[in-house]
């Protein structure tokens, strides 16, 4: 899986983070996301799924590899 953010839809709601921090983080000077891996891990595959569907701005996107 490969993940990709578009932080120009993002507004910082943080679902992403709450759902798997070791992926995403906020930007301390704006709140927005930050994608901290681009590729997880397996392990994590479901997690990122989650946080995807979640993100109310539909910034985040996930490709199969």
């Amino acid at each position: 899986m490969r993940v990709t953010v578009d932080r120009t839809k993002c507004y910082g709601s943080g679902q992403c983070v709450a759902t798997a921090p070791d992926v995403f983080d906020q930007r301390d000077e704006d709140g927005l996301v930050e994608l901290l891996t681009a590729t997880p891990s397996p392990d994590r595959h479901a997690d990122v799924v989650d946080a995807a569907g979640l993100c109310p701005a539909a910034a985040i996107t996930t490709h199969a590899d």
